[in-house]
């Protein structure tokens, strides 16, 4: 990373500080990761915003991101789940507070972009995979934490099949016509506990591959 950069990182970083309290790591994995290579107009990369990908698909809000991100408590997590890989930035977020992410995504193209953001800036501990995330990735479950990078409904039965006990599930779901970032808390017996936080906006869960 430039000196550049980095300065732009630390910037959105404090920025994103300034409306909610970010721990010392996750701070840190904002002033690490260059968010130019993940969003498509670099001169608003560091923007508080949004913005349209190819696919028809978002890359979310730095903010949203951090949101999330706090909202799973990944810090030392063996292993994340996160279906919706997108541009990778959420992903890239992850791999600094989890030991390994695997992150499944239903665009191939997408998929490839991703994966080769991750070598040109030296992540190794994610893994990639073109695959319908309504599946999950059963071959690495479960999972101590699993994140929907897309909104949906209901969380797919599947994913929790997925997840640990003990284990921390987030997702955008939709309520009453709105979205509202959900963590759900799965107990030593399988049972689950929902907690709503912030409204958001996120691109549908869709079946299927393309």
């Amino acid at each position: 990373m430039t000196p550049l950069e980095k300065s732009k990182c630390i910037n959105m970083a404090d920025e994103i500080a300034d409306n909610v309290n970010l721990s010392p790591k996750l701070y840190k994995a904002f002033c690490e990761t260059p968010r130019e290579i993940f969003a498509p107009v670099r001169t608003h990369a560091y923007k508080l915003d949004a913005q349209p990908i190819s696919g028809n698909q978002w890359i979310s809000s730095p903010l949203t991101v951090a949101k999330m991100t706090l909202a799973l408590e990944a810090e030392n997590a063996d292993n994340v789940l996160e279906v919706g890989c997108g541009s990778g930035y959420q992903a890239a977020i992850l791999a600094h507070l989890a030991h390994r992410v695997f992150s499944i995504e239903r665009i191939e193209k997408l998929a490839l972009e991703a994966k080769a953001r991750f070598e040109k800036i030296k992540i190794r501990n994610i893994h990639v995979r073109y695959d319908d995330g309504n599946n999950g990735w059963k071959s690495y479950a479960p999972y101590d934490r699993i994140m929907l990078s897309a909104a949906t409904e209901e969380v797919p039965q599947n994913l929790f099949n997925q997840l640990k006990n003990g284990g921390i599930l987030v997702a955008p779901v939709k309520k009453n016509g709105k979205q509202y970032i959900v963590k759900f808390q799965k107990d030593s017996n399988g049972n689950i506990q929902e907690n709503v936080f912030d409204e958001c906006l996120f691109v549908a869960l869709l079946s299927g591959r393309e």
